[in-house]
């Protein structure tokens, strides 16, 4: 199961880590991974990339995460909408994907 955690903070959301595998294809044609890996990478792409905030990104095999390092309300938009894409694909597929929420460390 892929697990996505969002980082919430009194700004709002300051992060995600999402971690695991769907399991619902042969590697390399699991789409359901697919889905989620490539609205992640876009969404810390546009953050650290396009944005330029500073943050610190982590990434490995069923591995992504991204915790904002300052106060940046211009990633909000880009963090939810990462999170209702997510939690659409939550909706459709509950046995691959799962949502939770934490606060952060620095809230």
């Amino acid at each position: 199961m892929i697990e996505i955690e969002f980082y919430t903070g009194v700004n709002g959301l300051c992060g995600f880590l999402a971690s695991g595998h769907a399991y619902s294809g042969e590697s390399g044609e699991d789409v359901i991974c697919a889905f989620v890996s490539s609205a992640c990478l876009m969404a810390a792409n546009t953050v650290t990339e396009i944005l330029g905030l500073d943050a610190d990104a982590q990434s490995d095999d069923g591995y992504l995460k991204l915790m904002i390092l300052e106060n940046a309300s211009s990633a909000q938009d880009i963090l939810n909408g990462l999170k209702l894409h997510l939690t659409e694909l939550e909706k459709d597929y509950p046995e691959n994907i799962k949502v939770i929420y934490r606060r952060c460390n620095n809230a």
